[in-house]
């Protein structure tokens, strides 16, 4: 068994969306959630299954989303830069690091070969030391990518040494469960959950495995602090919450509601806090013994 949580640059079309939904059950994976966001201009799916539904799935998204969505008319509040943005694999209970990394390695070759799409791998399945982390491979995101790739680091490592006119890059990888956590604030001032997420993100001296961006979202008039906490058992939800809501007050603002992006392990997000998560739907809440790897 294994779960994949691919990001793709389309968040407001729910045609769109229900068919790159619709690819992934044809394939015969179990498609658990959908989570469709019109700021970020982004949607996260999370299906799970046996390896090999699994990769006909993620193939099956990926031709699909390269063949409707074209970055060159694309604008959001989320960094990206393809149109199938980040393609992650996570090994299940059953399942090992390494099945995960090759199937990574499997799937990045032949949407390089079959979709003329530079790919680089990530994570555990980074080939080179520079492309483990994603913020550094997508700095500059799909506007930078061309000029960025003609350089002597950040060739691709599978496909063209260009971006794909309309879909850009891939990032695939493989990775353990990352919880994507969003705080939406009492202000509409994106600077304020800027320095919020300075403050709590461990690149600038805050929170271990933590990463924050500040963010404005335009359709409910409100800042937000977009999170990924990349090992919740190292900093739990409860201590990224307990400091973001220190850091909003010091701020003069207060944390609106939280939001959780696809799903996480239920035993990750403690039951008092669920009531302050908007819109949470059980099924987001995957069984812990999942990820018992």
């Amino acid at each position: 068994m294994l779960e994949c949580v691919p990001n793709v640059s389309e968040g407001r079309d729910e045609g769109v969306i229900k068919a790159l939904g619709e690819a992934v059950v044809g394939a015969g994976a179990d498609l658990v959630d959908v989570h469709r966001d019109p700021d970020h201009h982004r949607s996260v799916l999370t299906f799970l299954g046996p390896r090999e539904r699994v990769t006909a799935a993620a193939l099956a998204l990926a031709r699909a989303a390269v063949r409707v969505i074209d970055l060159k008319h694309h604008a959001g509040e989320h960094p990206r830069l393809g149109a199938l943005d980040v393609l992650p694999f996570v090994p299940l209970a059953g399942s090992s690091m390494e099945e995960a990394v090759a199937t990574a390695h499997a799937v990045g070759r032949t949407l390089a070969a079959e979709l003329d799409l530079p790919v680089f791998f990530y994570e555990d399945a980074a080939l080179r030391p520079h492309c483990r982390l994603l913020p550094a491979i997508r700095a500059g995101g799909f506007e930078a990518l061309a000029e960025r790739m003609r350089g002597a680091e950040w060739f691709p490592d599978a496909g063209p040494r260009r971006p794909h006119p309309s879909a850009g890059a891939t990032v695939v990888g493989a990775r353990r469960v990352l919880i994507a956590f969003n705080a939406v604030l009492g202000t509409d001032d994106v600077g304020t959950a800027h320095r919020i997420a300075r403050a709590i993100r461990e690149s600038s001296g805050g929170l271990p495995a933590v990463r924050a961006i500040g963010v404005e979202l335009f359709t409910r008039g409100a800042a937000q602090v977009a999170m990924n906490l990349t090992d919740y058992r190292r900093t739990p939800v409860v201590e990224v919450v307990k400091r973001l809501e220190m850091e909003a007050q010091r701020v003069g603002t207060r944390v609106r509601e939280y939001e959780l992006v696809g799903c996480a392990p239920a035993d990750a997000i403690p039951a008092n806090l669920r009531d302050r998560i908007g819109g949470l739907r059980a099924t987001q809440l995957l069984d812990p013994a999942l990820f018992g790897v």
